[in-house]
């Protein structure tokens, strides 16, 4: 608890927004508190969002959904913060607050305020996989069977790691700050449809049953409707605008690696060829990886903070 509150104050000063500190202390108790009596390790704290607008996240591997202020009475509230569960305290030190549910667990958020609010605070929200839709019902005859051929499953795993990341920071700012993040509004609307076309287009038994038996390659049978060519061409393009976004230090978060770019534009480029036609063409390239497998930090053991912060700074809590 005491090193997660000791980094994100000195995380806040780094870059420059001492006017956080307070707020963040404060917020990052809580939320560690909750995600350590009820939560699942591991147990990470991370810093992202901007400069302009940092977020602290506290991550952990359970799915349940955290109990928001409103769902509570005045009298529960008091109760269930003694135990460290009520999130009336993120709420008022926040501008925005959330939790991003995924399939492994939660992300509970806020972005940290300049004071501490004297009345209830701002509304938390919750998005993630519930919002996802699925493929059922899609007319047989609009569904397309690529085959992509010779797919390096470690360069492919960190693809999906790099996916995800990018598609819940784009996701998060745009629900805080869609004005002063237009890109990021873009983006995430694009993510959201290509979620619905390609979810469960891409089965994750596929990859399961390949790493099972040791190899390093396989060839993926993707479904997906043949409308889905057209929205992972205009992906490609904004996920180079990502980057650019990144590199300006706007995101406190990494862009793509070389390697990384390389290797996407293979595979979403396959998806986009064999749509119109074209016959697969297997990777050639390297392992399409680089540094930091898959464009996220890596998690560091016990409080160590040794990552730069403008490259994606990040803790463990234990």
């Amino acid at each position: 608890m005491q090193d997660a509150r000791r980094w994100v104050v000195e995380t806040c000063r780094d870059i420059g927004r001492d006017d956080l500190v307070e707020c963040a202390e404060l917020g990052v108790s809580e939320l560690v508190t909750n995600a350590l009596l009820h939560g699942a390790p591991p147990i990470q704290v991370r810093v992202r969002g901007t400069v302009q607008h940092p977020r602290v996240e506290v991550r952990d591997a359970s799915p349940e959904r955290p109990v928001l202020p409103s769902a509570l009475s005045p009298d529960e509230d008091d109760i269930l913060l003694t135990f460290g569960r009520g999130l009336s305290i993120v709420a008022r030190s926040s501008d925005a607050w959330g939790a991003e549910m995924e399939d492994d667990g939660k992300t509970v958020w806020f972005a940290p305020a300049v004071s501490f609010a004297e009345d209830d605070g701002v509304e938390g929200l919750v998005t993630g996989v519930a919002e996802e839709a699925s493929l059922a019902g899609t007319d047989d005859q609009d569904l397309l069977e690529i085959e992509v051929v010779a797919v390096p499953l470690r360069a492919y795993l960190a693809f999906q790691r790099h996916y995800r990341e990018l598609r819940r920071e784009v996701r998060l700012l745009a629900l805080a700050h869609e004005a002063d993040y237009p890109l990021a509004k873009n983006l995430s609307d694009l993510f959201g449809d290509l979620d619905r076309q390609l979810r469960e287009g891409i089965g994750s038994e596929q990859i399961a049953a390949a790493q099972a038996t040791g190899l390093e390659q396989a060839d993926l049978r993707i479904v997906m409707p043949r409308r889905g060519a057209q929205t992972i061409d205009q992906f490609l393009e904004l996920l180079d605008l990502a980057d650019e976004f990144c590199r300006q230090q706007r995101l406190l978060s990494l862009a793509r690696t070389p390697e990384q770019r390389e290797f996407q534009r293979w595979f979403l480029g396959e998806l986009v060829r064999q749509a119109h036609g074209a016959a697969p063409r297997p990777w050639t390239g390297g392992s399409g990886v680089g540094a930091q497998d898959g464009g996220a930090p890596a998690t560091t053991e016990g409080a160590d903070i040794a990552a730069d912060l403008r490259t994606g700074r990040q803790s463990s809590v234990s």
